[in-house]
């Protein structure tokens, strides 16, 4: 395969500590251009990471001939406009998560990339590329555990830096929009559907009027996912899947350290199990599965119509919530 070559729109933290230096990890990928508004911090970082290129304009990136695909870390707010203007350059886009600011915006970055059926459009749940979840994926859908009847899920961290776009409505931020929307993947990808109810409570920070804490209920028929989520709230992460025959638990199922090995606990029937994973980095994996797709050697993991579905629940527990304060 020859090498997707791939501009960073933007030197975000995300970008700058965790993904760029992915990116260059991957057998499928290069990371040839940055771009900021700040010509200087451009400069920077590209130095810093060993970047060929710098640009001081995000237009300027686009504008790059040499420039296969773009990587997208800004705030939330600038997701879809700057994902159509790279599909109008004709870049592929791997965008962060969430995709956009409710559904409605989704939906019209998918009938924009239905105008450029070459391109691809990835949103960047890392997650679902490690083995360890491909692993749990294989296991629901094999049937080991037989009906599935429960999904909690269990995110936090504690940020109350104002700078910081996670705190600011505006940008998009608050729980549910930043981390909130892993729980409603995962019940979505574990279920294999859509819910059919959706119920949400929020904790608003009264200086940021951002969701502090979201927990949401999420019935699928069959069974429910709980979940809640927190910017305010000691670190930990969590996912236990509950079926009719048994059950599966993760420790740190979304940011797991890359240096040590991960562990999938689970019950089947009568049985115990452990099964241990080698370290790895789901961003780089995530890299590779991208320019595969790009290629054709490999299905998109995730579509935009996943992206779309995602919103919706998402735009669902927040009116739910938002309901609930009235």
């Amino acid at each position: 395969m020859k090498k997707l070559r791939f501009g960073i729109l933007s030197t975000a933290k995300i970008g700058r500590v965790y993904v760029i230096p992915a990116i260059q990890e991957s057998r499928y990928c290069d990371v040839s251009a940055i771009a900021s508004r700040n010509p200087e911090r451009a400069r920077q970082v590209a130095d810093e990471l060993s970047i060929p290129k710098a640009y001081g304009s995000y237009e300027a990136l686009l504008a790059d001939p040499d420039i296969d695909a773009i990587y997208i870390p800004l705030p939330n707010h600038l997701h879809v406009e700057w994902a159509v203007k790279c599909l109008e350059a004709g870049k592929h886009v791997l965008c962060e998560k969430p995709v956009a600011m409710g559904a409605d915006e989704a939906m019209e970055l998918r009938k924009e990339s239905e105008k450029h059926p070459g391109l691809i459009v990835m949103e960047a749940f890392m997650y679902r590329h490690h083995p360890r979840w491909q692993r749990v994926v294989e296991l629901v859908r094999e049937g080991k555990l037989g009906e599935i009847k429960a999904v909690h899920s269990f995110f936090s961290y504690f940020n109350t830096d104002a700078a910081n776009y996670r705190n600011s409505a505006e940008m998009g931020g608050g729980g549910l929009m930043d981390i909130g929307c892993y729980s409603v993947s995962v019940a979505r990808l574990i279920f294999g559907r859509e819910p059919d109810h959706v119920y949400g409570y929020s904790e608003n920070d009264p200086e940021f009027g951002v969701d502090r804490l979201t927990s949401g209920l999420l019935s699928f028929g069959s069974g429910t996912s709980v979940f809640t989520c927190s910017t305010q709230c000691h670190k930990d992460q969590y996912v236990k899947i509950y079926g009719t025959n048994g059950m599966l638990e993760l420790d740190w199922p979304f940011n797991p350290d890359f240096s040590k090995k991960t562990v999938l606990k689970g019950v089947i029937g009568e049985d115990e199990f452990i099964e241990e994973f080698p370290p790895c980095n789901h961003f780089t994996l995530q890299a590779d599965s991208f320019a595969r797709s790009v290629s054709n050697k490999l299905p998109q993991v995730i579509t935009l119509d996943d992206s779309v579905g995602n919103m919706r629940v998402i735009d669902r527990v927040r009116d739910s919530a938002n309901l609930s304060e009235t």
